[in-house]
C-alpha cells in the first residue's frame, strides 16, 4: 500500500469554490478555519459532559467481533460515564460512541456548530458525533449510504486512512456489506502476505486535530485511529451522481438485509464463507493483472 502524506489544506474558500474544486469533482481535502469563532472551538469533554452527561447512549465495544456493515451498539450506559471511561488514557481502549446524534439532546450543541454554510444542503440539520480514547479504533469501511462528508475533529489528535473508492475490488470486501477484513491495525507494518491485493492500493495517510475538516468523497474507504482521547462531528451530504445514489439506496436496502437474513439463518457458516470469498476475490484482481 502506498502511503502520500500530503493532501490539499485550504482555508476561507467559499461555497463555489468548495463545490468546483472538490465536491463536485469528488476530491479530498482538508479545511481549516471552519470552527474559528464560533463556540464550537473552545469544545472539549467537560462541555459534553455539561451538555450530554445524563443521556443514555448505545456504546460499541471493539473487542466484540462484527461481521455486518452496520450494527447497534454492544452496552448500554449514562454518556458521563463513557466519556470518563475513556479518558482514563489506557493504552488501547475498545470503547467509542458512532453516529450518536448529540444534537437531538442538546440544541445548544448545534447551534454551536452549525452545518458549515460550504456544506449546506436538505442533510444540513443532522450532524452525528463520534468519540473515542486512546488508540481506538473504526475499521476500514466505506459509510453505507455512499454520502459525501464533513468530518470536523475535536481536542485531540486522529489518524485516518482514506483511499478512494475506485480500489474496491482490492480491499477484501465482504458480499452485502461495506468493510473490509483486512488487518489495518498495523497501519505502518501492513501483512502483505496474508493480503496482497492491499499493495495495489494508494492511501492518503492524514493527521487530524482540533478544529480540521476532513472533506471525505462518496465511497471513500476510510480506517480512523484516536490518537488521544478526542471526538468528531460529521455532516453528510446527498450522493454525488446517480451511480452513487442507486449504490446507496442498494447497500441500505437489498444488500443490508440480505446479510442480515444470511447472519441470521446461517450464523457462522455465512460470515466465515463471505470472509473466506472477500479474500478470494481481491486476490484474483492480482492475478488477473499480473
Amino acid at each position: 500500500m502506498k502511503l502520500i502524506k500530503e493532501l490539499p489544506v485550504v482555508e476561507n474558500i467559499s461555497h463555489k469554490e468548495f463545490l468546483e474544486k472538490f465536491f463536485y469533482p469528488q476530491k479530498p481535502c482538508i479545511i481549516k478555519g471552519l470552527i474559528k469563532n464560533t463556540p464550537a472551538e473552545k469544545w472539549d469533554f467537560n462541555y459534553m459532559k455539561k451538555e450530554l452527561g445524563h443521556v443514555e447512549v448505545d456504546v460499541f465495544d471493539n473487542s466484540i467481533n462484527k461481521t455486518s456493515a452496520y450494527v447497534g451498539g454492544d452496552k448500554k450506559m449514562k454518556f458521563s460515564e463513557f466519556i470518563d471511561i475513556i479518558l482514563k488514557n489506557e493504552d488501547k481502549c475498545p470503547y467509542r460512541l458512532f453516529l450518536f446524534n448529540g444534537f437531538k439532546h442538546s440544541k445548544k450543541l448545534q447551534q454551536d456548530f452549525p452545518c458549515p454554510a460550504i456544506f449546506k444542503g436538505i442533510l444540513d440539520d443532522v450532524g452525528f458525533m463520534f468519540f473515542g480514547g486512546k488508540n481506538t479504533v473504526v475499521r476500514m469501511h466505506y459509510d453505507i449510504d455512499m454520502s459525501a462528508v464533513l468530518h470536523t475533529h475535536f481536542y485531540g489528535k486522529k489518524r485516518v486512512l482514506l483511499v478512494p473508492y475506485e480500489y474496491t475490488k482490492y480491499m477484501y470486501r465482504p458480499y452485502f456489506n461495506t468493510y473490509s477484513i483486512a488487518d489495518f491495525d498495523y497501519i505502518d507494518n501492513i501483512d502483505f502476505n496474508k493480503y496482497p491485493a492491499l499493495k495495489k492500493v494508494t492511501a492518503y495517510d492524514i493527521y487530524l486535530e482540533h478544529g480540521d475538516s476532513l472533506f471525505m468523497p462518496c465511497g471513500w474507504w476510510h480506517y480512523m485511529i484516536y490518537l488521544d482521547p478526542s471526538f468528531s462531528v460529521a455532516y453528510r451530504k446527498f450522493p454525488h451522481g446517480l451511480k452513487n445514489i442507486v449504490n446507496g439506496a442498494l447497500n441500505l436496502t437489498t444488500r443490508l438485509w440480505t446479510d442480515k437474513i444470511l447472519n441470521y439463518l446461517l450464523h457462522e457458516k455465512w460470515s466465515n464463507w463471505k470472509k473466506q470469498n472477500a479474500i478470494e476475490r481481491s486476490n484474483r484482481f492480482i492475478s488477473i493483472i499480473n
